[in-house]
């Protein structure tokens, strides 16, 4: 059991109790969302030790996982009394980024990105910010804003060019090219989530993928002799899925080639398997017999990957963990939210501009012939 801690707005030194410890707290709860959210509200009476203390803009101080050494929050909101109790909103310090501008600069690379943001900063700037990501993209400030701005959450920001998993400790901004693991952790869908919230989307379920190429020079058409690649895996149904790879090939490609880069973009696309959106709810579930199945939930990190069966699908599908819900007086997971992460994160101008660097080399007719069949085929539109 563990209770938040209380400090004034300036303080820089929280090795020491700073106003005291909110010993009378009711409730806290700290909510973080895969690049997103990072929050903590907290439950606590009036007539609680250091509550006269309790205003906006104090940092409390509090564990905010299974894993990380305690997070600062600052309170942005208080509500009014209700029954002699108010609730309390904090952000995580790192939200502090929101109030410190950063000049125009540009960068060639993740590191010299982050970077550029500390040494052009307008003002002083307490944070620090690391990566391991090498990505090579051109990154731009061509605009004063908020540093918060540029690190995500807006076309052009560096989560938009490179990609990656943030961690936010304290002071410290990490850019992670995978911040999470799978931990072995396995759910099966249907005997033991019978009872749980549940949305499998099935509906993007392919069971095949028919491949063609077009030359654009006679307007002939190259299929593959048996037509279709099929997917990994039993199904009780057929659902097949066309794929102009005409883009991909610069001469006209043998059998083999197309099958071979078919069978990549199933693999990579992850075409056969359902898009998992799982949310378990630990305080509701623990007496429950569904609970013996998911209780190693509660070790998952975020960005931490599950597997999750489908038995009569006769396939596996992965998801990350893209929102905890830690309760800290308890010290354990209350909930955790399985899903994908946010596809305008994970589609960057980085993987665009290394599609673009290595596409083949075509007439500007042949460029806007296949344009215009990408985007009739595959809803894609123009970039």
């Amino acid at each position: 059991m563990s209770y938040p801690i209380l400090y004034s707005p300036t303080e820089i030194n929280f090795n020491n109790n700073g106003i005291g410890i909110l010993a009378d707290c009711i409730s806290c709860v700290v909510t973080e969302e895969a690049n997103g959210a990072f929050e903590l509200e907290m439950k606590y009476p009036i007539d609680g030790i250091h509550y006269e203390s309790i205003a906006s803009r104090f940092i409390i101080k509090s564990k905010a996982n299974q894993d990380s050494d305690p997070q600062l929050f600052r309170i942005y909101s208080i509500s009014k009394p209700m029954s002699g109790i108010i609730s309390v909103f904090a952000a995580h310090i790192s939200y502090d980024l929101s109030g410190i501008p950063v000049s125009c600069f540009a960068a060639q690379n993740a590191p010299s990105a982050l970077s550029g943001l500390l040494q052009n900063a307008a003002v002083d700037c307490p944070f620090t910010f690391i990566t391991d990501k090498t990505t090579e993209a051109k990154f731009e400030v061509d605009f004063p804003g908020s540093i918060r701005s540029k690190l995500g959450g807006q076309q052009g920001s560096i989560l938009d060019v490179y990609g990656g998993e943030y961690e936010f400790d304290n002071y410290n901004v990490i850019l992670h090219n995978k911040r999470g693991r799978n931990r072995g952790v396995s759910i099966r869908y249907g005997k033991n989530l019978t009872d749980i919230k549940q949305d499998i989307n099935c509906a993007s379920v392919v069971t095949g993928v028919y491949p063609y190429w077009v030359d654009f020079e006679t307007g002939r058409t190259l299929e593959l002799d048996e037509k279709i690649v099929n997917v990994d895996g039993t199904f009780d149904f057929v659902k097949i899925k066309t794929l102009d790879v005409s883009s991909e090939f610069t001469e006209k490609p043998t059998q083999d080639q197309m099958r071979e880069y078919t069978r990549s973009y199933i693999k990579s696309n992850n075409i056969g398997s359902p898009t998992v959106s799982l949310s378990v709810s630990f305080a509701q579930l623990e007496q429950s017999e569904e609970y013996k199945g998911i209780a190693l939930l509660e070790k998952v990190s975020l960005f931490d990957t599950v597997n999750v069966e489908f038995p009569r699908l006769k396939v596996s599908a992965t998801a990350k963990a893209v929102k905890i819900v830690y309760d800290v007086i308890l010290d354990r997971v209350e909930n955790v939210v399985l899903g994908n992460v946010n596809a305008k994160i994970t589609d960057t101008l980085a993987n665009q501009q290394q599609q673009i660097s290595q596409a083949p080399t075509r007439t500007d007719v042949q460029k806007a012939s296949a344009a215009a069949t990408a985007w009739l085929t595959n809803g894609k539109g123009y970039k």
